[in-house]
């Protein structure tokens, strides 16, 4: 009997999906694991791979379609078997997927015309030259009664000339000047040789901005920052190196610190959720990894029971299948704590928006030279600035100050996080 291919559910917060590609086609016979497609959730583009059988009689969606969790795809059935029933009973449905939805507003439909091509920064300035005056050009111009008069008779265009007297008024004297010494009109023609660019806007670009979006206009966000002295931090790595042959990185050395530092904290590894704060047992961490689609989130689970080779195995392997878009929806889940790290890409400090449910995020900067008194002595440091983001809903500046120094003092002593 023939049925509807729906779009599952394909992350915990996914409420829609695209369709990236499409693998299947009409004719087709389709057995549960086949691949059907790609599709663009909330957090990452994902295969779609059939729990259902039949022969592929009909397919609804396209590639770029955005549908709906649970809305119609395609129609299975039986090779043959006639489905103008089931598509034209579904119509009288509630509308499932877009193309299925009420036309909107006149006013809210796109305009199909082709616009012209946007103007671009090739310039073309007119010619130095005294033209002639332009009445309605002139006329909304300050001038007094003899500069326009004088402009008239020497055939100046007073929208070139520059005004000396009161708030910018042309009087006599920067007429004369003009017309002795015509200087190249401040107006510019431009000529259009490049077109603007539009883009659909992708799943994960609008799942950040709307999460983003709450977020920075829901939750009271306020700011702590410390700056860490990293010249025990950059030692010590040097010596686990030569003496363990264990590569890891800042970033991993940062979320050890943070894990530890949470244990210590409750408070900060908390969630506002209306009516309660929950405070978590599990301490998982939320890495921010940038991908040419936006902002994904993989979560390092359990990352205060994790040794340092442990943390840095976690990061690299979630930054490689971020990266070849391979994360699966439950490695971007259940964090309680998020880390934003720009310092490998020269930002000094930054302010990060805090990522729902967490209550804080780190931001974190990149390491630099400083010179600093030292016991009387002009000495070298290398510093570190983080800054701490907050739901003050939550988190109280106490609280998060104290966080703070907890986590500067295990990075400026590395050593503290090996007992």
């Amino acid at each position: 009997m023939a049925e509807f291919l729906r779009l599952p559910r394909m992350s915990d917060t996914m409420e829609e999906g695209v369709i990236a590609s499409i693998a299947i086609k009409v004719g087709d016979t389709l057995n549960p694991g086949d691949l059907i497609g790609e599709v663009e959730t909330d957090k990452a583009a994902m295969d779609w791979e059939s729990d259902q059988e039949g022969v592929v009689l009909h397919i609804i969606a396209g590639e770029g379609d955005a549908i709906p969790v649970n809305g119609r795809v395609a129609i299975l059935g039986e090779e043959g078997e006639s489905f103008e029933e089931l598509l034209n009973s579904a119509e009288e449905e509630a509308p499932a997927a877009p193309a299925e939805q009420p036309a909107a507003p006149e006013a809210d439909k796109p305009s199909t015309e082709v616009s012209a091509p946007a103007p671009s920064v090739k310039e073309v300035s007119q010619a130095p030259q005294s033209q002639p005056t332009s009445s309605n050009e002139d006329s909304r111009v300050k001038a007094s009664p003899l500069a326009r008069k004088m402009a008239e008779d020497f055939k100046v265009n007073l929208s070139n000339v520059q005004g000396s007297g009161e708030d910018g008024r042309i009087v006599k004297r920067d007429v004369e000047a003009y017309a002795e010494n015509p200087t190249p009109s401040v107006n510019k023609v431009f000529t259009a040789t490049l077109e603007a660019r539009d883009e659909r806007v992708s799943m994960m670009r609008k799942t950040i901005a709307k999460r983003l979006s709450e977020s920075k206009f829901t939750a009271p966000h306020f700011y702590l920052k410390v700056s860490v002295d990293m010249r025990n931090a950059m030692e010590a790595r040097k010596e686990i190196k030569a003496a363990f042959d264990m590569k890891f990185s800042f970033n991993d050395l940062v979320i050890k610190a943070c894990a530890m530092a949470l244990r210590k904290h409750p408070n900060i590894n908390a969630s506002w959720l209306g009516d309660i704060i929950r405070y978590h047992a599990d301490i998982n961490i939320g890495m921010a990894v940038a991908v040419d689609e936006g902002l994904v989130v993989p979560v390092i689970k359990h990352a205060d029971q994790l040794g340092l080779s442990e943390i840095s195995a976690a990061a690299r392997g979630f930054v490689e299948k971020a990266r070849q878009r391979q994360l699966a929806s439950e490695e971007m889940q259940g964090n309680t704590f998020s880390i934003s790290n720009l310092g490998m890409m020269g930002i000094d400090e930054f302010t990060a928006i805090v990522n729902p449910p967490d209550a804080c995020i780190l931001a974190v900067g990149a390491i630099r030279p400083e010179l600093a008194l030292e016991d009387g002595e002009l000495v070298e440091k290398q510093m570190m600035k983080l800054t701490l983001s907050c739901d003050h809903r939550v988190v109280d500046g106490a609280v998060g100050a104290a966080f703070l120094a907890t986590l500067k003092g295990h990075l400026e002593n590395p050593v503290s996080m090996l007992l």
